[in-house]
């Protein structure tokens, strides 16, 4: 799936779904924006973009936060987190591009509860895939896709975002 007019589609329903989430749940203050690098952060400025948000938007780089970090060894484009805002009792909007084991969110929100105490963390992804291997559960999801054993969907940008769907044996 590359059909680009799709992936707008799906992003506008998730700042639709943001934007009525955050009007009901009755705070003032406005969120905090982190995208996970590197298609959560593509996602992200799209939605911050959306959602009108005057704060500046985060980022994290979660390679040093992985579980698997023994086993695979560092990312060799490891970038720098910024989180130019404090998140202390703060209302994040937490964005990645896909959601499949889970274990990237956790990473991600290892890394933010290092830096201080959210007061709440929404989690948005363009793509639940399932196949959770952690109770991690998205608020806000754009598309849903079932996979074959072995399938891999990749997001690709920032400029067009397209949707990479792979199979066993062509990745």
């Amino acid at each position: 799936m590359n059909d680009t007019a799709d992936l707008e589609r799906a992003v506008r329903r998730m700042a639709e779904s943001l934007t009525a989430r955050l009007e009901t749940d009755g705070r003032a203050e406005e969120p905090l924006m982190v995208g996970i690098h590197t298609g959560g952060v593509w996602l992200a400025e799209r939605l911050h973009h959306r959602l009108g948000l005057q704060g500046e938007l985060g980022t994290l780089d979660i390679s040093f936060y992985r579980d698997d970090f023994t086993r695979i060894g560092i990312n060799p484009q490891v970038r720098t987190s910024r989180l130019p805002f404090s998140v202390d009792d703060r209302r994040l909007i937490l964005v990645d591009d896909v959601l499949h084991t889970g274990r990237t969110i956790r990473a991600a929100m290892n890394e933010l509860f290092d830096y201080g105490r959210p007061a709440a963390i929404l989690l948005a992804v363009l793509v639940d895939r399932g196949g959770r291997e952690l109770p991690i559960c998205p608020d806000v999801t754009g598309l849903r896709l079932d996979l074959p054993p072995g399938g891999h969907v990749k997001l690709t940008g920032p400029e067009p975002l397209a949707l990479e769907i792979l199979t066993e044996g062509r990745q």
